[in-house]
């Protein structure tokens, strides 16, 4: 039922953005596309995240497992675990200066080189832990829906194949795009910081870092300025609340 108003919102948006001769039909599978995005599976959103990752890394400069970037990582990701919720996950380094870090439902996890150059490992840990925190709490299928239901009203794509079949190569490229700068509410931030820092508790990991970081990503450091917080509560309240569950939890 509450599909209805969304599909007739986005119906209409496309006919008052240009498409004033399209076709019945292809309005038509333009709505069944929008609604196909809101009602996705857990398979279906795995099979979108593996391709929007591999288009990613397709354009990525990735740190070879030589490097002293990928031998860090593989040390941060021992101390985190293996999986999300069950599910493997793959860790990779982008190298570029850019300060960012994001983890797809597939398990698809990326540090970009100018986080780890701005953070010590525990801070990494953390960071990676909010990131992995956004996917087991469903916050990233539901940016997934968002970002894909936009797609399809714009492009209209219909095939036999369905939705998913039908996204080109620059498509699915951009839908990682909108993942990796996908702005989550107030609420979910919280949760997922509350999902890092019990995770480091639970892999016995100081979690302090989870504080430190985000008074690093706020101010930056050598000038360079962070849009991971973009939108994001305050990191000093962030940054307090964690301090607040440490003494509650009798941690220094």
């Amino acid at each position: 039922m509450k599909m209805r108003p969304i599909l007739l919102s986005l119906s209409v948006a496309v006919l008052v953005s240009g498409c004033q001769n399209m076709d019945s039909n292809g309005l038509l599978a333009s709505g069944a596309e929008v609604f196909q995005a809101y009602t996705l599976s857990d398979a279906q959103v795995k099979e979108l995240s593996d391709k929007s990752c591999a288009e990613l890394d397709s354009k990525a400069s990735i740190a070879p497992a030589s490097s002293e970037y990928a031998q860090r990582l593989n040390k941060i990701a021992a101390a985190l675990g293996d999986n999300i919720n069950g599910m493997p996950v793959n860790y990779k380094v982008y190298v570029t200066k850019d300060v960012n870090a994001f983890a797809m439902a597939n398990g698809c996890i990326r540090v970009y080189s100018g986080l780890m150059d701005m953070m010590n490992d525990n801070e990494v840990e953390a960071v990676i832990g909010h990131e992995m925190g956004h996917v087991a709490l469903g916050h990233v299928k539901k940016g997934m829906q968002v970002a894909l239901g936009t797609n399809a009203a714009r492009v209209a794509a219909a095939s036999a194949g369905g939705m998913i079949g039908s996204l080109s190569q620059s498509q699915l490229g951009d839908l990682g795009e909108k993942l990796v700068n996908a702005q989550f509410s107030q609420r979910q931030e919280s949760e997922a910081d509350d999902y890092s820092y019990d995770l480091l508790r639970k892999r016995g990991i100081n979690p302090i870092g989870l504080a430190t970081s985000f008074e690093k990503l706020a101010k930056g450091e050598e000038g360079r300025q962070s849009s991971m917080l973009d939108d994001h509560p305050a990191s000093a309240e962030r940054a307090q609340h964690i301090r607040d569950r440490m003494t509650a939890d009798g941690l220094k």
